[in-house]
């Protein structure tokens, strides 16, 4: 995850888009894929904007809401509009100064782990969108998250998050996967991201496929329930507590 001495550089992408520079984009490195443009101004999307999935999961979402990775605000701000509580928090310094100026009424800058005060407690939703299972990092994290979210949620509560199945990174050019089976799970990748000729940290970021989730979910005591998938091995699940 981000350290706090790293800089900000989302936050600094997003904090240019947002003071009238509409072309500012983040440049996204990977370890497994190519060098890849994110403009800022996908942060700031619209709910028409919006992919389907990520409007499924803000129609499904109930009660009390924690918007978790939640960048410049626009879930927070169209479930605001909806008359919900959300509270929207992000690791970086730079998007809590955006989403607070764009009117997002609760924000905090804290990490994934972190805990919250008990008076705030407990929360119906949490939601993780734009492949937001990635900030747990690892199969471990998204292991020490679940047991986490458990102490988040009040009775009845539920995560609402995507990942996507990444194993067409691995593919030949005739469909063969090409995986190291002693090696990391093949969804364990690592980012960082440049912007104005500065480049962030390398940071651990999880794609998990649906039945490792499922097996993964199971063991932590939650219910998955798969709520939809796009033509890009994306899906959104619902994680319900057992018990």
């Amino acid at each position: 995850m981000t350290t706090t001495n790293a800089p900000d550089i989302l936050g600094k992408a997003l904090l240019a888009y947002h003071h009238g520079h509409p072309d500012a984009a983040l440049t996204v490195h990977c370890n497994v894929a190519d060098d890849e443009p994110l403009p800022a101004a996908y942060f700031f999307r619209s709910l028409l904007q919006m992919p389907e999935l990520e409007r499924l999961a803000l129609d499904e979402s109930r009660g009390r809401v924690l918007d978790l990775g939640a960048g410049a605000g626009c879930h927070s701000l169209e479930l605001q509009s909806r008359g919900f509580d959300v509270k929207a928090v992000d690791v970086s310094a730079g998007a809590v100064q955006v989403m607070t100026e764009r009117g997002v009424r609760t924000v905090a800058r804290h990490d994934l782990f972190d805990p919250l005060p008990a008076t705030e407690l407990p929360y119906d939703t949490i939601l993780l969108l734009m492949n937001g299972l990635g900030l747990t990092g690892t199969l471990e994290g998204l292991d020490k998250f679940l047991v986490h979210a458990r102490t988040l949620l009040g009775p009845g509560g539920q995560i609402l998050a995507t990942s996507s199945d990444v194993r067409y990174l691995y593919e030949d050019e005739d469909g063969a996967l090409m995986l190291n089976l002693n090696g990391p799970y093949y969804g364990e990748v690592e980012y960082s991201l440049s912007f104005a000729g500065q480049q962030g940290a390398s940071f651990p970021w999880l794609f998990v496929d649906a039945a490792l989730l499922n097996d993964a979910a199971e063991t932590a005591g939650y219910t998955a329930e798969f709520l939809g998938e796009d033509d890009d091995e994306q899906y959104l699940v619902r994680l319900t507590p057992q018990g």
